[in-house]
């Protein structure tokens, strides 16, 4: 499978083609849509928010409710644009017309003056527009899709928030339902509740004080059959890929699986992960600091995965930048902006994470329909179990 996104933050509308889907899946507009609430919920978001009200269209692919085979369109209206009709417009302007909202001042840590560089433009609102988190709404509902693909093998995703700031939540491990349930329930998708009213303060004061606040999210994936991705070229081991999705959301930098960083000060005893076989399941591994996956390919354990999101560097308080028309010091432009997008980040997470996973399911079974996709991985569980 594979996908594009088109749009940008204020233009009129967000747009993914996917192809590749199997055949004859179910899709529920109502599950996509359910997916983009989750994402615009979360204590920090900005005004934006309030705005938008994001709801899928679906213009391609489906039909009746199931996928055809061909590729899919979504599309998720900016309800913001109209408000922004003149000056996004692809349009010509009059002469002058286009200095309306220009943006000249870069803002640190954005894609403002590299992108300016690369592409030649003099208004880095050609640049900020596609930069923009907005993106990820339109990610989302692609991870949507795929997550109807993977519940229908019994795969399963959740994610949480582990740190705002240098608040960090004291680990619980629950069951996967039970991490869903409380997570949704809390505003900053923490598990632990006294780290999460410390979050909530936390976030606040930045607003108070025109800050901003990153974060680390989790993401856990449940149902993995063994084998997903391989070790034979570097582009294909799954691990690789997962680290990339994770990094491609807007402001994440850096990922890790399982233990991750942790294993570099453990010996190896307590590292990797012992192999045990029974009856009734077969293999399976005594612990998972591996986070699922050895040799870029799933161990049949649960997929963890962890992001590192920095702080929105668009800031109430704006640091110091240069003037790209007088090069002069200025203080950095600003642009409508969330204190702390680590909540919603989460389910960004999760949805780029879920579609990897049901990528890497196409890739191992044949995925033309889902009749003949179910029957093949039904057989292959079948194996794996009698290895």
């Amino acid at each position: 499978m594979r996908y594009l996104t088109a749009g940008e933050s204020h233009g009129p509308q967000l747009t993914a083609i996917i192809e590749g889907v199997p055949s004859n899946l179910p899709i529920s507009i109502e599950a996509i849509n359910e997916q983009l609430a989750r994402r615009q919920k979360g204590h920090g978001r900005g005004r934006r928010m309030q705005i938008e009200k994001d709801q899928v269209k679906i213009l391609s692919g489906v039909r009746h409710g199931y996928t055809t085979g061909a590729p899919i369109t979504l599309v998720v209206e900016n309800k913001d644009w109209t408000h922004w009709q003149g000056i996004m417009s692809a349009e010509p302007v009059e002469e002058g017309a286009e200095e309306k909202r220009r943006v000249s001042r870069p803002r640190p840590g954005h894609a403002d003056l590299n992108g300016a560089i690369k592409y030649h433009q003099r208004d880095m609102r050609n640049i900020l527009e596609r930069s923009s988190a907005r993106e990820t709404t339109i990610r989302v509902a692609v991870g949507a899709v795929a997550r109807e693909l993977l519940a229908a093998f019994g795969i399963r995703v959740g994610g949480q928030v582990l740190q705002i700031n240098d608040i960090i939540a004291k680990r619980e491990y629950v069951s996967l339902d039970e991490l869903i349930a409380r997570t949704e329930e809390s505003p900053v998708r923490c598990l632990d509740k006294e780290a999460e009213v410390k979050m909530m303060a936390a976030i606040d004061k930045a607003k108070e004080d025109g800050d901003s606040l990153g974060g680390i999210v989790e993401v856990i994936v449940e149902g993995v059959p063994i084998g997903l991705g391989t070790h034979v070229q570097w582009d294909r081991k799954l691990d690789g890929r997962l680290a990339q999705a994770i990094m491609s959301i807007q402001a994440f930098k850096g990922v890790e699986i399982g233990i991750g960083f942790e294993a570099a000060g453990l010996p190896g005893s307590q590292v990797h992960d012992e192999i045990e076989w029974n009856e009734e399941t077969g293999y399976s591994r005594k612990s998972n600091r591996a986070g699922g996956l050895e040799g870029g390919m799933t161990t049949g354990m649960p997929v963890v995965v962890r992001g590192v999101m920095k702080p929105i560097p668009t800031l109430y308080k704006p640091l110091m930048s240069v003037d790209i028309d007088s090069r002069e010091a200025f203080s950095a432009s600003i642009e409508r902006s969330d204190s702390c997008a680590v909540p919603a980040a989460s389910v960004v997470a999760e949805a780029v994470v879920a579609w990897e996973i049901a990528n890497a399911m196409c890739d191992k079974f044949p995925s033309d329909s889902m009749d003949d996709m179910v029957e093949n991985v039904r057989q292959y569980r079948a194996y794996t179990e009698k290895f």
